[in-house]
């Protein structure tokens, strides 16, 4: 904001700058007030001098010559008069304004309130610009700020001006979604934590069981070997119940540690895949990568179109990250009542026998190499696509990765 206040105050200097040098120009070029009524005079001196005779209408500007008579009133007039003498007589020489100067006094006053008015409209754009716009956008740049740090409290407000409509409106989203999703993690938390200390309680019962049972055995206080066999199958019975708590403790650790919600509705295939084909075509031209997308005859399918985006955008990334930055291209067919989209890209390091794990949570490919990443982008995506009804697969094919999106029509 400070910035657009130092380009106001510029623009008002320049202004003043120009105005200024078109005043100086003008004067420059205007002729002194009665110039060429004052040539005429001195002309018409010489003359009167040189006792040549003045006839009516030898002057333009020069209205009459009187010589003095000694009258009282000779000097009163109302004309505009100079009185010169040779020898010893005195003329006045009575002449009229010289208006030669009228265009110049016109084109400067014009000038002067053309640069006015030019410099009042430029003034009141950058103002009210700076009121409507930067003021409250200014304030709109805090926000991600305060997101950041989590503060999600404070809803996010338009301005009177409501220029920012959509981005205030798509930055309330973010913060309602975020808010969403810490009550979410919350609850999941607390039930984690709840089931947890459920299943450490439900363990301790057969644990104590089977320490009660070992020191029994080690006091020898059972002989009999039917009791034996009894006990032996009740120690059986209960480390069979603790490894059962043990695979709900897995399941536990790896279910529903994200929350992928999914708004279930249709959209048309083309919409999904212009975003798409927007979003990457500059980007790898200028990574130097191919890029094609074939042809397809558009249709609607059922999905979430912001989650079907994010898919196939996690697919693109991939693509770009793994593969060998020569090619990537989307094609589509069909079968049966469904649409399939492939995303293939060139240089696929992968091993074939590492296809059947690549959905799973956390896993990461033998061809990852340097290459961060958390193991989850193709489980998420495979979480989303059959929430959406659909589902998705991976083969290699002449060194090429094709991972495939089936949605549903």
């Amino acid at each position: 904001m400070k910035s657009f206040s130092k380009l106001i105050f510029l623009v008002v200097s320049l202004m003043i700058l120009l105005a200024a040098g078109a005043n100086l120009f003008l004067l420059k070029g205007t002729a002194p007030q009665g110039g060429e009524a004052r040539v005429e005079i001195e002309r018409a001196k010489a003359d009167i001098r040189e006792g040549t005779q003045i006839k009516n209408g030898s002057y333009e500007h020069i209205i009459g010559i009187y010589k003095y008579d000694g009258s009282e009133d000779f000097f009163e007039t109302k004309n505009r008069y100079e009185v010169f003498a040779s020898g010893a007589d005195i003329y006045r020489i009575d002449y009229k304004e010289d208006n030669s100067s009228q265009p110049q006094k016109m084109a400067l006053i014009t000038v002067n309130i053309s640069i006015l008015a030019f410099a009042l409209i430029t003034l009141s754009v950058l103002v009210y610009i700076r009121r409507n716009i930067i003021v409250p956008f200014d304030k709109l740049s805090d926000t991600p700020i305060e997101l950041a740090k989590g503060n999600l409290s404070a809803p996010v407000k338009e301005s009177r001006s409501r220029y920012f409509g959509r981005y205030v409106w798509g930055t309330d989203m973010l913060r309602e979604t975020m808010i969403k999703q810490r009550e979410r993690e919350l609850a999941a938390a607390r039930d984690k934590q709840t089931l947890m200390l459920s299943l450490s309680h439900d363990i301790k019962t057969p644990l104590s069981a089977i320490k009660l049972y070992s020191k029994a055995l080690e006091k020898g206080l059972y002989d009999e070997p039917e009791r034996l066999s009894e006990i032996y199958h009740s120690i059986n019975d209960k480390a069979d119940e603790i490894e059962g708590y043990l695979v709900k403790l897995s399941q536990a650790a790896r279910e529903d540690f994200l929350s992928l919600e999914v708004n279930l509705s249709e959209e048309y295939l083309s919409s999904v895949i212009e975003r798409t084909k927007k979003l990457y075509s500059e980007r790898l031209s200028l990574l130097g990568t191919e890029f094609s997308v074939g042809e397809f005859s558009d249709c609607i399918i059922k999905c979430d179109p912001d989650r079907a985006c994010e898919v196939l955008e996690n697919l693109m990334e991939n693509a770009i990250k793994y593969g060998d930055g020569r090619y990537i291209g989307l094609t589509f067919s069909d079968e049966e009542d469904c649409r399939l989209v492939t995303v293939t890209n060139s240089g696929c390091t992968l091993n074939e026998d590492e296809l059947l794990h690549i959905f799973e949570s956390f896993y990461r490919g033998s061809n990852v190499g340097s290459n961060q990443g958390s193991g989850l982008g193709l489980y998420i995506a495979r979480r989303l696509m059959i929430k959406m009804g659909g589902d998705i697969f991976a083969d290699i094919k002449d060194g090429n990765m094709n991972i495939t999106l089936v949605f549903t029509r």
